[in-house]
């Protein structure tokens, strides 16, 4: 099983599957290949920066110097945290890394005295969607305006 280290984004290794995650939700969206400018836009408009320190917490799994997937979380007020980066490279699909780093993910935020965890999610991320419920993840009514949101999810942590 891979190794799940505690990264700030900006680490060269956190960088390196965060671009493969955007290069495939880029993908899946539009249906063709993501371009290089359009994953360097979204880098630099998104606010990974938050997933760090009092803000957050970002986690990436590896396996003999090779990034396989990550998961972040970030901290919106003192008992909610937004699950957000989840991701598995499709030569680790399949291993269950999905659910090591979500629940990666809800113990830091538990220890962080979260209580809440909630994401939003696409249609077309079938495979997420599935993961989120089997780990007791539930729909929820909308809690923002994303234009990418289409499904809701949370989940209390205080039973986790």
């Amino acid at each position: 099983m891979p190794v799940i280290s505690r990264l700030d984004p900006a680490d060269p290794t956190a960088v390196v599957i965060l671009r493969r995650y955007l290069d495939d939700i880029i993908t899946r969206y539009y249906g063709r290949a993501a371009t290089d400018a359009e994953i360097d836009e979204e880098l630099a408009q998104g606010d990974d920066d938050e997933l760090q320190g009092d803000r957050g917490a970002f986690f990436v799994a590896s396996e003999a110097g090779q990034p396989l997937g990550c998961a972040g979380a970030r901290y919106l007020d003192a008992d909610t945290a937004e699950l957000t980066r989840v991701f598995v490279a499709p030569e680790a699909r399949g291993l269950g890394l999905g659910a090591v780093l979500v629940r990666t993910v809800e113990d830091a935020a538990t220890r962080s005295g979260r209580t809440t965890i909630r994401l939003d999610t696409r249609n077309d991320l079938v495979e997420a969607r599935a993961l989120y419920a089997k780990l007791g993840y539930a729909e929820v009514t909308p809690f923002n305006e994303s234009p990418y949101a289409e499904h809701w999810f949370a989940k209390s942590l205080t039973t986790h």
